[in-house]
C-alpha cells in the first residue's frame, strides 16, 4: 500500500522526492533520491508509527520524564541528568560536525524528519492526551542522546554496586564468588553458518536478539532505499539507518551483546569550598570538581532542585545529597589517618578552608571521555557490500560493546567483537575504585577486539567466547551449546 509521497520539501535544506510504501505487515519501505532524504524519510515515518515512544526516550535521554509521568520518574531524571548523558550527546555530536560533516548532516536530517512527523503522530497516540504531553522538538544531538540512553545500563557498573553490597556484607573473600556466569542471565542468540554447510552454497546469517517486552518494542521493521543502496532490516526508534540487523543485498550482518565491562565506577572524596564549590581528591591532590544545579519538574508535585558535580573522572551519580550538614567528615574519610591530613590528603579538612570531606561515586564511561559515540558507523553499514566493508565500518564502533557475525554472497566470514573497551586494572571491572589511586586510571589506548575465523559455522549468545578476555560476567554456556550442536549436525541447512 503506498502511504504518501512527498514533493518540494525542504525541511533539511533541499527539494525532497520521497515514497513510502508499507507491505501487508505494516512494514514501511521508504525510497528518496539520496542518503539526507532517506534518513529524513526514515525520520518522519518513525516519529509518525512511534511518536510516543519517541518523546519518551527523549525525555528520558533529558531527565525530564517527570514533567509528565510523575514523581515515580524522580530517580532516574536525577541520574539522566547527573550522569550528563543530553551533555554528553551534545559533545559527540559537535565532535561530529568537526570530523565527519556528511554523518552530522545526515543525523541532522533525520532529526528534521522526526520534528516533520512528530504533531501527525502524536495525533494518533491517545498517550499524549492521557498525560497532558506535548511534542516536542528534536535537536540534531537527539538521536545519539537517545542511543546513550538506551545502553547507559548495558555494561554492567550496576553489578559493580552489587558486588560492594556483597563485600560490604559477607566479606571481600566473596566478591568473586558473585562475579560469575549464573544461570538466571538471559540473553540474545545469533549464528552463521558458512555456504559449504548449507543446500545453497550461501552462507546464513541468524539474529535473534532478546529484549526487555515493552510495547512498542525497541526495534523497527524498515527498509531504506536511494541510489547509494537499499537495505532492509531492524532500526532502533530514534537513531537513522540500521545499526544492529542489517542485508544490504550482498552482506548482512547481526549482533549480540558481548557482556563487556567498560564502564567504571570511582569512590570520589568530596569537600565544599567557602565559596560554595566543590573539590574532588585525585591522584594529582585536591582539584576543582564542576558543579551546577538543575531543576528537575514533577508532575503533581513540586519542582525538585539536583546539584549535578563532575570530577576528573566522570559524573558523580551516588552521595552528592550526602554532604555533611555538622561539619563532620563523613563515609570513609572520616577515619583517614593523621597521615593523609599531614600530607594534605583526603583527611585534611582543618581551620578555616574547605568543609568536610565526604565520599560519593563516580561514573566514568567512554562517550564523556572522548566525546565519541561511533555514528559515523551507521551511514558506513548502509553503504557495505562486502564483509571487508562492514568489518571496516566497525571499527568505529563505541558502545555498546557487541559481538558481530556477517556474510557476503562472495564467501566473505566475519566473527568479532565491535566496541571501545578501556585498558585498566582488574579491580575496575570488579568493584568501585579509589579516585585517588593512579593504578586505576584507564590507559590511553582501548583495549584490542578479539575476532575468529569462522570454521563451518558460528555462534554467539552472550557467553564466554571471543569476548571473554573483555568482560567479567556472562550467560551461561548452555544456548551457546545447544545451537552449536544443532548447527553441528548438518551439512544442508536451508532458510
Amino acid at each position: 500500500m503506498a502511504e504518501d509521497h512527498v514533493g518540494d520539501k525542504d525541511g533539511i535544506g533541499v527539494s525532497v522526492s520521497i515514497d513510502v510504501y508499507r507491505d501487508a505487515w505494516g512494514v514501511p519501505h521508504l525510497r528518496a533520491a539520496d542518503e539526507d532524504e532517506l534518513a529524513f524519510a526514515q525520520g518522519r515515518v518513525t516519529a509518525r508509527d512511534r511518536a510516543w515512544q519517541l518523546e519518551v526516550e527523549r525525555h528520558r535521554a533529558q531527565g525530564t520524564t517527570a514533567a509528565f509521568l510523575g514523581a515515580a520518574e524522580l530517580g532516574w531524571d536525577t541520574f539522566a541528568r547527573r550522569a550528563r548523558l543530553a551533555d554528553t550527546a551534545r559533545r559527540c555530536f559537535e565532535r561530529l560536525e568537526r570530523e565527519d560533516a556528511g554523518t552530522a548532516a545526515w543525523v541532522r536530517a533525520y532529526a528534521d524528519g522526526v520534528n516533520d512527523g512528530l504533531a501527525d503522530g502524536a495525533a494518533r497516540a491517545p498517550e499524549f492526551a492521557g498525560t497532558g504531553l506535548a511534542p516536542g522538538r528534536w535537536e540534531p544531538w537527539t538521536p545519539l542522546a537517545v542511543w546513550l540512553t538506551t545502553h547507559i545500563l548495558f555494561a554492567g557498573f550496576p553489578t559493580k554496586l552489587w558486588r560492594e553490597e556483597v563485600a560490604r556484607r559477607l566479606g571481600e573473600e566473596w566478591t568473586e564468588l558473585f562475579a560469575t556466569d549464573g544461570p538466571g542471565t538471559s540473553g540474545s542468540n545469533g549464528w552463521l553458518v558458512a555456504g559449504g554447510r548449507t543446500a545453497s552454497g550461501a552462507a546464513l546469517v541468524a539474529g535473534d536478539p532478546h529484549r526487555f517486552i515493552e510495547a512498542p518494542g525497541v526495534y523497527q521493521q524498515i527498509r531504506l532505499a536511494c541510489p547509494a543502496y537499499d537495505v532492509v532490516g531492524i532500526a532502533v526508534p530514534g537513531i537513522p539507518g540500521l545499526a544492529h540487523f542489517g542485508h544490504t543485498g550482498p552482506v548482512a550482518w547481526a549482533i549480540t551483546n558481548a557482556m563487556s565491562d567498560y564502564q567504571d565506577l570511582y569512590r570520589e572524596r568530596l569537600r565544599r569550598l567557602p565559596d560554595g564549590g566543590l573539590e574532588a581528591y585525585g591522584p594529582e591532590g585536591w582539584r576543582p570538581a564542576a558543579a551546577h544545579t538543575e531543576t528537575i519538574e514533577v508532575a503533581g508535585g513540586e519542582p525538585v532542585v539536583v546539584e549535578v558535580v563532575e570530577t576528573d573522572r566522570g559524573p558523580v551519580i551516588i552521595g552528592i545529597d550526602d554532604e555533611p550538614a555538622d561539619g563532620a567528615a563523613s563515609g570513609d574519610a572520616a577515619g583517614t589517618t593523621s597521615g593523609d591530613a599531614a600530607a594534605g590528603g583526603p583527611g585534611d579538612a582543618a581551620g578555616e578552608g574547605p568543609g568536610a570531606v565526604w565520599e560519593a561515586v563516580a561514573l566514568r564511561y567512554p562517550p564523556r571521555v572522548t566525546g565519541e559515540l561511533g555514528f559515523e558507523v551507521l551511514p558506513a553499514l548502509l553503504r557495505a557490500r562486502t564483509v571487508a566493508d562492514v568489518d571496516a565500518a566497525l571499527d568505529g564502533w563505541v558502545e555498546p560493546v557487541n559481538v558481530v557475525l556477517a556474510a557476503d554472497t562472495e564467501g566473505g566470514l566475519l566473527h568479532r567483537v565491535a566496541g571501545r573497551v578501556p585498558v585498566r586494572h582488574r579491580s575496575n571491572t570488579l568493584r568501585i575504585v579509589p579516585a585517588w589511586d593512579r593504578a586505576h586510571a584507564w590507559e590511553a589506548a582501548p583495549a584490542p577486539l578479539p575476532r575468529a575465523a569462522v570454521d563451518g559455522h558460528a555462534v554467539m549468545a552472550n557467553a564466554r567466547g571471543i569476548a571473554a578476555p573483555l568482560g567479567v560476567e556472562f550467560a551461561p554456556p548452555h544456548r551457546a551449546d545447544r545451537i552449536d550442536a544443532l548447527l553441528g549436525a548438518s551439512a544442508e541447512w536451508t532458510p
